[in-house]
């Protein structure tokens, strides 16, 4: 974690560090640098509900990293489209893509003002790496996007990743169809690729932890909503969804690879349950 004593970053154009954001509270999380005071605030708080989340963050980044790399090995993936993509770090999927084929093009999309800021640098040494700065809320506008158009071909199978973006959207119903959107525009061969908060809502100590940290993030972010198991796997209706299915983070591993034990035995039963994930191929 970030030391709050440190100095802040320079503050980029069009970025408010009054008020905190979902992609800098993110970064405090994973001891980046690239947040404020008021961002820590919120990571502070938070951590006293549920401490187990800077490992859920990390784990956020392995699982993105699982996926990846299995898609462009396996499925042989060339080109992919990362929705909500959030603040550069260690291991992004264009690094985590082009290590296997450097050939491989990443269109990233988020529309955070720091993010952007950061996005657009990306740009400057990777000719395969594409940024832009829009609302993924607007598929139809995003999709005719120059840059989406220009860089990814229609024609083959595209890896989309919404990974720790869709709970963000209140109105369950309207945020399936916003999934479902997206998954009709992809050709035939693509995949998805989801992670999601989540909430049994039944009654365990999972459920209560997962109801007080809402809660809490409903005080800077009232918009954000986690779902259960059951919601979150609606998302890959009509998709041909991978074993495991949808589980949590710590127990997706790529198709094959069986796990004596999960790599959550160590968390408390509650907070072992906070982040669900799953990957499906569109037939």
């Amino acid at each position: 974690m970030p030391d709050p004593t440190s100095q802040d970053p320079v503050v980029a154009p069009g970025v408010d560090a009054t008020k905190p954001s979902v992609a800098r509270v993110y970064d405090a999380f994973l001891g980046g640098k690239d947040n404020y005071e008021c961002d820590r605030a919120v990571v502070r708080q938070i951590l006293e509900i549920a401490p187990e989340l800077p490992d859920w963050t990390r784990e956020n980044r392995r699982w993105l990293a699982r996926v990846v790399e299995w898609l462009t090995r396996e499925a042989r993936l060339t080109q992919f489209l990362d929705l909500g993509s959030g603040l550069p770090t260690a291991q992004n999927t264009h690094q985590l893509a082009q290590q296997i084929n450097p050939a491989a093009k990443v269109v990233y999309v988020d529309n955070d003002p720091a993010v952007i800021a950061h996005g657009r640098a990306l740009l400057l040494d990777n000719d395969n790496t594409f940024f832009v700065p829009a609302d993924f809320t607007e598929p139809e506008k995003l999709l005719a996007d120059p840059i989406v158009t220009g860089n990814l071909d229609p024609g083959r199978p595209i890896g989309m990743i919404q990974a720790l973006v869709l709970h963000h959207l209140e109105d369950y119903d309207q945020t399936r169809e916003l999934v479902r959107t997206y998954v009709e525009a992809l050709p035939s061969g693509s995949f998805l690729a989801i992670s999601h908060a989540c909430n049994p809502r039944d009654g365990s100590e999972a459920a209560r932890l997962s109801t007080d940290l809402e809660a809490k993030f409903h005080e800077r972010f009232p918009s954000l909503r986690f779902r259960t198991p059951a919601e979150i796997t609606a998302f890959f209706d009509g998709l041909e969804l991978l074993d495991p299915g949808v589980v949590r983070l710590y127990d997706w591993w790529p198709p094959g690879v069986v796990l004596e034990e999960s790599p959550a035995a160590g968390l408390r039963a509650g907070a072992g349950q906070i982040l669900y994930c799953g990957l499906a191929r569109k037939p």
